[in-house]
């Protein structure tokens, strides 16, 4: 399913230290061996605006890549969701809006079972909500919203200092966001390297 390139850029102008869609980021640092070396989850507003300008340059990262090369479209099959799977985990975390410690554990743990790189690296998650405008039938905004739009964020990115994590290598944003609506039954997932098939192998996932 081919990605609207004006579906993201109307995700990131909602990324700015101004017009900021987040509320809580969360991340984990990972050993070369995938074990978990330490963990944080706050309130974005929390964030100094230093610190927030960095974080947004992280999460940006994905919908701002170039979509359909190193951004595209997996759909979910009904099995995609069953009890226990990778996904219905991610859905938990959208509901709860990244506010429950032990779910978040999980999915650090997921991911470093199936991902040691040999060098350290950071899981960032984020969730937004994004108050979807109205368009008329001329295509124009009408900044009225009829839906707000939940999603999750999340990245890997090799840690570069004191646990600075740098541009991301991996990504994804769930679920998708497609005709200007929340599209349930799918995820865009971005890799900096065209072709490599990171999150799509660690999440199950297929084109």
């Amino acid at each position: 399913m081919h990605i609207d390139r004006e579906d993201m850029l109307g995700l990131t102008r909602r990324m700015t230290v101004s017009r900021n869609c987040f509320s809580r980021i969360a991340g984990a640092y990972m050993d070369e061996e995938g074990f978990i070396d330490g963990t944080f989850n706050t309130h974005f507003l929390k964030l100094s605006g230093s610190e927030k300008e960095k974080n947004l340059n992280i999460a940006k990262t994905v919908p701002y890549s170039n979509t359909n090369v190193n951004l595209k479209n997996y759909r979910l099959d009904q099995g995609a969701r069953k009890p226990g799977s990778i996904m219905q985990l991610l859905e938990a975390l959208r509901q709860c809006e990244l506010k429950n410690d032990a779910l978040l554990y999980s999915l650090y743990e997921y991911i470093g079972e199936r991902y040691q790189p040999g060098y350290p690296y950071a899981v960032y998650l984020f969730f937004g909500s994004y108050d979807v405008p109205t368009k008329g039938k001329d295509k124009e905004n009408q900044w009225e919203s009829e839906e707000v739009y939940q999603f999750l964020i999340g990245t890997i990115s090799p840690v570069t200092g004191d646990y600075e994590a740098g541009k991301p290598e991996a990504g994804f944003l769930y679920p998708a966001f497609a005709n200007h609506s929340t599209d349930i039954d799918g995820i865009n997932i971005y890799q900096a390297e065209e072709g490599a098939q990171l999150f799509a192998k660690i999440l199950g996932v297929q084109a």
